[in-house]
């Protein structure tokens, strides 16, 4: 995954400031060219009620194991949203005692669950905590004591743990509930759900340890960041490896244990579907989603490596880049559909599989749909993985460089465009002055830039979305009343260019020391990329650089499209313009009618209207929020809950915060 380069605002902000001291905020946005109002027309018909195992409580990460992030709870709906405060703030302490180092490797990215009466979650280095829903205070931890200075890969983080009950076991038995949990150096632990405790029968005293298929080159190459799924009495991880290093990099095998003794049960390599292929990984370093009536474990799979040539594995490359449904049983692939034949964009499948109840013409239809870093989005009948909504192959650009084999074509949707920008022209380069903005022009004219699935090239390519999204891992939430899914997207662009394998030359061939060099060791070329800004620091490509959108999954229209976020928290006196920014963390939706989502860059849990996209409120956050929020109910209380820790790679405030918002007792 692209990380993002902190945005250098000081000089562009202040002009800006002073722009609207003389004009006012609203006429500031228009002198940039941009409506304050994104909405586009349309409906969100209600056409049922929610089914009613979805949105009873919050016992998994995405809030069930389909991921619809959805809550029943209404106490807090559009008409009293505007009264919420903080309830309580809870600490963890995870910070204290870190190296800067360290630190500056650490994402709070946690979403918790509430089990066993506790709201249970997990922090950057790998602590499980567990405290009180009504009040935050601290029943029990449990710390793993992961290594530091280890250089991950993907950050220290852990975004979510996971529930399973075992229905043999006497209900007051040790770990007859257990909580398991991955870690930075790739261990699976299982812990009481009431205590904390390692349960000693899984694995080795409670653990079992992914080994990778190769040697690591470093300990951070391969990690695991998101929670494992549970489909009966099985727990399935994929895990988290570093990118563009190696063409021989350690394979992305998904893992099947027992959930009482840790003994495996099946494993699945996302390339078995091209076993010619020369090395490389396919792994599933994001959210699991599981359809426990079918007996489907459905993963969303990466790119193989490295990310920016194919060469060494001519074809499509399947299983990489697509929704694969697993049979729980035995780990056999029962359909799959790709979404990029042949990447070499880094076009992971970054998002949890949402597995969402549609009704059209007063049936209901189970799918699947897949957000993805390119903008599009997928839907397909669950049953069958053939699409839900038509997808068709579209004829993409050609003309890669010595060595490549593009696939001719690429799938897209037909009835949903792209909820971001594949391209812009380098007129339209966004400039507060002439400058920067003629800068942003000239970046922009030297590099090919044909839309989605340009190849790269040693000249360079605009890549737009870049490789953060689009969406990424906070995925979508789905409020199954509307037949809506809402999800937040970037849109920003970045340059990525093909050079001589070697770090002197690639120096030579960078746009700015800054940017990120991988030698691609393998192949022919290594790879240089970085977000386009200016010489002020801001996204050559035109704001909003995020946006939240409602897509209803019957017709797939577009039913609204808002800017999320402000520029508050990077600019000069906290000047706040609606621009939008880019975001990591996701939506939930409530049966009162909001969505909830924090993620963007200044420091706010924000609520808006789900029917029409319309911001209703925000609470304002002690460090950024780049977390998907949840809420429940406890003891007639509702509450909106979100970590509040920041994000190394975003350039937000860092901290050990779980805020819990709700109404005036």
């Amino acid at each position: 995954m692209m990380t993002y380069t902190p945005l250098r605002v000081t000089l562009m902000l202040a002009l800006l400031f002073i722009a609207a001291s003389f004009l006012g905020g609203t006429a500031v946005w228009s002198m940039l060219g941009f409506s304050d109002d994104l909405t586009i027309e349309g409906d969100a018909q209600i056409v049922r009620t929610a089914p009613v195992d979805v949105g009873g409580g919050w016992e998994a990460y995405g809030g069930d194991k389909g991921g619809n992030r959805y809550s029943a709870a209404t106490q807090i709906n559009i008409d009293n949203v505007d009264q919420l405060s903080i309830a309580w703030i809870h600490h963890s302490g995870a910070l204290d005692g870190k190296s800067d180092a360290d630190r500056s490797k650490s994402a709070l990215q946690t979403t918790p669950i509430l089990v066993e009466g506790s709201l249970v979650f997990c922090t950057q280095f790998n602590e499980v905590i567990a405290v009180d829903p009504g009040s935050g205070a601290e029943k029990w931890r449990y710390d793993p004591k992961v290594p530091t200075a280890s250089n991950p890969a993907n950050q220290y983080t852990c975004r979510g743990v996971s529930y399973w009950k075992d229905g043999a076991a006497e209900a007051d038995a040790k770990c007859a509930t257990r909580l398991f949990t991955g870690t930075v150096d790739a261990r699976l632990i299982a812990l009481d759900a009431k205590t904390g405790e390692p349960c000693e029968e899984f694995g080795e005293n409670g653990t079992q340890r992914i080994q990778p298929s190769i040697t690591l080159r470093w300990p951070g190459e391969f990690q695991i960041t998101s929670a494992p799924a549970i489909i009966g009495d099985t727990v399935v991880t994929g895990t988290s490896i570093g990118d563009n290093l190696r063409t021989d990099a350690p394979k992305g095998t998904v893992f099947a244990f027992d959930t009482r003794t840790g003994a495996i049960k099946w494993t699945f390599d996302p390339l078995s579907g091209s076993p010619d292929i020369r090395g490389g990984h396919s792994n599933v370093w994001s959210t699991i989603a599981v359809d426990e009536e079918r007996k489907l474990v459905i993963i969303p799979t990466s790119s193989p490596s490295p990310d920016y040539y194919g060469g060494n594995r001519v074809g499509d490359n399947l299983y990489a880049n697509s929704v694969v449904a697993l049979n729980g049983d035995d780990g056999t692939v029962a359909w799959h559909f790709q979404t990029v034949h042949h990447d070499v964009w880094d076009y992971d499948l970054p998002a949890q599989p949402g597995l969402y109840q549609v009704w059209r013409e007063g049936k209901a239809h189970d799918v699947v749909a897949q957000v993805t870093k390119t903008g599009l989005l997928f839907v397909l009948d669950r049953e069958t993985g053939k699409p839900f909504l038509p997808i068709e192959e579209r004829a993409v650009p050609q003309g890669a460089e010595k060595g490549e084999v593009l696939s001719p074509t690429q799938p897209f949707p037909v009835n949903t465009p792209a909820i971001v920008p594949d391209r812009v022209d380098p007129s339209d380069a966004f400039g507060i002055t002439f400058w920067d903005r003629w800068a942003c022009k000239a970046q922009l004219e030297s590099l090919r830039a044909e839309g989605l699935f340009t190849p790269p090239t040693i000249q360079g390519t605009l890549s737009l979305p870049f490789t953060g999204g689009g969406a990424n891992w906070g995925s979508a939430a789905f409020d199954p009343n509307r037949n809506l899914l809402v999800v937040n997207m970037n849109n920003v662009g970045q340059y990525m260019r093909l050079q001589p394998s070697t770090t002197e030359s690639a120096k030579a061939n960078k746009i700015s020391d800054d940017d990120e060099f991988a030698p691609m060791e393998g192949a022919p070329y290594g790879m240089s990329r970085a977000m386009l800004l200016s010489p002020l620091g801001l996204p050559c490509t035109p704001p909003p650089w995020g946006i939240l959108a409602g897509i209803d999954l019957d017709s797939g229209k577009i039913v609204w499209r808002q800017a999320l976020g402000t520029t508050e928290d990077v600019a000069p006196g906290g000047l706040a313009l609606k621009l939008g920014t880019p975001a990591l963390g996701g939506p939930i939706v409530t049966a009162g009618g909001l969505v909830f989502i924090g993620a963007t860059s200044d420091h706010y849990l924000r609520a808006f209207n789900v029917v029409t996209g319309n911001e209703l409120w925000k609470g304002r956050l002690p460090a950024g929020g780049q977390a998907t929020p949840m809420s429940y109910v406890w003891k007639g209380r509702q509450y909106v809950v979100i970590a509040a820790g920041g994000a190394s790679n975003m350039g937000s405030k860092l901290g050990d915060n779980i805020v819990a918002f709700a109404l005036p007792e």
